[in-house]
């Protein structure tokens, strides 16, 4: 079992859990009452509330964008394979024929 969360790690980014960055941010009197409103619902404060809020954004946000790319830029690729499949090369073919002999001899 990985140790790595007992020695200050971070499993998920290997980021140490004594390492914080401050972060600011301005707003308004309609955002701020907004945002405590919502924190109040969840019983957390706001700075708790703004923090799992945009961690949770920021997470959905990288995995729509990472789908989308890969998605993007592997379709024509897959397309591609699907309508001119390229031939077999030589050690396919020799893969292919000792699969024939070994299921057709009974073993």
């Amino acid at each position: 079992m990985p140790q790595t969360a007992e020695r200050g790690q971070r499993q998920k980014d290997n980021i140490p859990l004594s390492k914080t960055y401050r972060f600011d941010a301005r707003l308004n009197a309609d955002q701020k009452l907004l945002i405590q409103r919502a924190a109040d619902l969840e019983g957390r404060t706001m700075t708790d509330f703004v923090l799992h809020s945009a961690e949770a954004a920021a997470e959905r946000t990288i995995e729509k964008r990472a789908m989308l790319l890969l998605t993007a830029r592997e379709t024509e690729a897959f397309a591609d394979a699907l309508l001119s499949p390229a031939e077999p090369g030589p050690v396919l073919r020799k893969a292919g024929r000792a699969y024939r002999q070994k299921t057709s001899s009974g073993e």
